[in-house]
């Protein structure tokens, strides 16, 4: 079996390690050993959106890095932020398919942990002072920002609002496979792959925050 494709973003505090194949598994470290092992390190948590999204799961235990990118002052800070190469390529319709799967997957698996740990979250410079209900509306908010960079505009909604949150979600994902050849709908918007690991991530991270910081 061959090793995970992994893209590596490097900055000057940290290098993000991101499985080109899996949305949402992404992590960083101190310099690419830490990176890649930190990946490595997070494949059990992210086995159940893979059964979320209906995918065999059989993961690599190695990782193959595909590509190597300088980062800037947000890799830093702790969020990917560069477009890799091989994201600017056509997607096949199935790959696409099955990365919108896990995208999905990723938003249930964001609802069913918000809804199992507890409001309060421990204190400390990881949660920057929020507990679940503020990072709940965190995450859903930044997804309105982020949907834009695929031409996606929703007006401002309640991210208590189901039926909005829905509306939102459904939005983003009827435009996906329209974008698997790698098109830009907006000046500086995202290619499509590079928009679903970012959105990706960006839930998961939040995700494992909450269960790592619950009180329960």
């Amino acid at each position: 079996m061959r090793g995970l494709q992994a893209e590596l973003e490097i900055g000057k505090q940290k290098t993000f390690a991101s499985a080109l194949d899996w949305p949402g598994w992404s992590r960083s470290g101190k310099g690419e050993t830490a990176a890649i092992e930190a990946l490595l390190a997070c494949a059990d948590r992210y086995r159940p959106v893979i059964r979320l999204a209906g995918l065999a799961v059989v993961l690599p235990s190695g990782v193959d890095v595909i590509d190597r990118q300088p980062g800037n002052s947000t890799t830093s800070f702790g969020v990917p932020n560069i477009v890799h190469a091989v994201e600017r390529e056509p997607m096949s319709v199935e790959e696409c398919e099955r990365q919108l799967l896990l995208l999905q997957a990723s938003w249930r698996f964001f609802q069913e942990v918000s809804q199992s740990v507890t409001p309060e979250m421990k204190k400390g410079p990881r949660v920057g002072g929020r507990d679940r209900d503020g990072i709940f509306d965190h995450v859903i908010n930044a997804d309105r920002n982020y949907a834009r960079k695929i031409g996606v505009r929703t007006s401002p909604f309640s991210p208590l609002d189901a039926e909005a949150v829905r509306a939102h979600h459904e939005a983003v994902f009827a435009v996906i496979l329209g974008l698997r050849d790698g098109s830009l709908l907006t000046e500086k918007g995202w290619p499509v792959r590079y928009a679903m690991r970012r959105t990706a991530w960006h839930v998961h991270d939040h995700a494992w925050e909450m269960q790592d910081k619950s009180l329960g």
